[in-house]
């Protein structure tokens, strides 16, 4: 069986992916039993990944919290 926060960690990848122009610079790590997933970037990304007045991470924080394993989880963008 998958561990919790798998799938979410997995969407996060998926997504932030999709988003930013160095996917391979992105990396997702599940902390805290999977109730933390932080996602870490190319310097030059983040701010696509935070988005205007932190639009797309809170885009990214409403599917996450969508999903029945991402339910209750948090989404930490890291500097």
């Amino acid at each position: 069986m998958a561990e919790r926060g798998d799938d979410s960690a997995e969407l996060v990848d998926f997504l932030a992916k999709a988003i930013v122009s160095q996917p391979e610079e992105v990396n997702v790590i599940i902390e805290d039993d999977g109730e933390l997933i932080e996602l870490e970037t190319a310097d030059d990304d983040r701010g696509r990944v935070i988005g205007r007045q932190g639009r797309v991470a809170k885009a990214l924080r409403a599917i996450l919290n969508a999903t029945a394993d991402g339910e209750g989880t948090r989404l930490d963008i890291v500097d």
